[in-house]
């Protein structure tokens, strides 16, 4: 299998790596869709012994991943500041 992967290019998915703001773990994950990457992270915090998680989708799109994760760590950080502990009661 290593053989058509070089061949065809096949790259094997890269977990994100977080970013902490003010306590919150951010793991840029923009989403291809066509020929542009859209905005999103996961955001996670543990409260009370259980991991909180949200999922963050914008419409702004990019032409490349690396711009599209560079907004979604900026806009992430914003909503953390915004909102806080109250994202995960969205």
């Amino acid at each position: 299998m290593s053989l058509f992967s070089k061949l065809f290019g096949a790259k094997t998915a890269e977990k994100p790596e977080p970013v902490t703001h003010e306590g919150f773990l951010i793991f840029a994950e923009p989403q291809k869709d066509g020929a542009v990457y859209r905005v999103g992270a996961r955001i996670e915090k543990e409260i009370g012994g259980e991991v909180k998680v949200h999922q963050m989708v914008r419409a702004d799109s990019f032409p490349t991943a690396e711009a599209a994760t560079e907004v979604s760590l900026l806009k992430a950080k914003q909503f953390i500041d915004q909102q806080g502990e109250r994202l995960f009661s969205f």
